[in-house]
C-alpha cells in the first residue's frame, strides 16, 4: 500500500510522480488540484475574517471558510482513493485466466474495480464544482490585493473538472454497464453546462478589479 499522500513531502511526491511508478498519476493530480484551489479559498477567507472593514460579511466569510475546508480534505482524500483503486485494479488484472472460472472471476473483478475507478474522479469534479459558487460570492467583495488568488483558484478549479472527467471516461470505456455508463455521462453534462462561463465570469470580476 503506497503511503498517504499527507505523509510525503511536496518533494517526494514531485519526484514519485515523474517516476515510472504508475502511481500517483492524473487522477490523483486532478484531485490534488482542486485541494489547492479549495486552500486559496480558504486562505482569502482567513485573510479577511476579522477585519472591520469587511464586518457585515463575516458570517459569510466563515461559512464560505468552512465550506471550502471540507471541500479541501475530501478532495485530498480522493487523491489518496485514486491511488488506492489503481492499486486494487492492478491487482485484478494479475488475478489467473487459467481456466473458464478463473477467467469469470478475474472479468468480474476488473469490472467492479473499474467501476469504482470511474467513481472516485467523478467525486473529484463534483467537489472542484462545489468550490464556484464560492468564487461568485467571494470575487467582488475581497480586498483588491488578494482578488487574484480567487482567480488562480477558479481557474485551478475548471481544469481539476476537465481533468477529472478525463479520468472518468477513460473507465467508463471499459465498462459493460451501460446504464451506469449513460448515468455517468449525464452527470458529466451537468458538470460541464456553463463551466466556461460560469469560470470566465469570475476571472473577468477578478481582471476588472485588478485593473480597475
Amino acid at each position: 500500500m503506497t503511503a498517504s499522500l499527507d505523509s510525503q513531502s511536496l518533494g517526494t511526491f514531485l519526484d514519485t510522480l515523474a517516476s515510472r511508478a504508475p502511481t500517483p498519476g492524473g487522477g490523483s493530480v486532478a484531485a490534488l488540484n482542486g485541494a489547492m484551489a479549495a486552500g486559496l479559498i480558504s486562505m482569502v477567507c482567513a485573510l479577511t475574517i476579522g477585519k472591520a472593514q469587511y464586518g457585515a460579511l463575516e458570517e459569510d466569510l466563515r461559512g464560505i471558510h468552512d465550506r471550502a475546508e471540507t471541500l479541501r480534505r475530501e478532495l485530498q482524500h480522493l487523491a489518496d482513493q485514486d491511488i488506492e483503486v489503481f492499486e486494487r485494479l492492478s491487482a485484478a488484472y494479475r488475478l489467473p485466466r487459467t481456466t473458464e472460472a478463473d477467467a469469470a472471476v478475474r472479468r468480474a473483478a476488473i469490472q467492479q474495480v473499474t467501476r469504482q475507478a470511474a467513481d472516485i474522479p467523478l467525486r473529484t469534479a463534483q467537489a472542484a464544482a462545489a468550490l464556484i459558487p464560492l468564487g461568485t460570492t467571494l470575487a467582488p467583495q475581497v480586498g483588491r490585493l488578494i482578488v487574484s488568488d480567487i482567480g488562480v483558484a477558479i481557474l485551478i478549479t475548471k481544469a481539476t473538472i476537465q481533468s477529472a472527467i478525463l479520468n472518468v471516461e477513460i473507465n467508463l470505456a471499459g465498462l459493460d454497464d451501460q446504464q451506469y455508463v449513460r448515468e455517468t455521462r449525464a452527470s458529466i453534462e451537468d458538470l460541464v453546462a456553463n463551466l466556461n462561463e460560469k469560470t470566465e465570469e469570475i476571472v473577468a470580476i477578478v481582471r476588472d478589479r485588478i485593473n480597475g
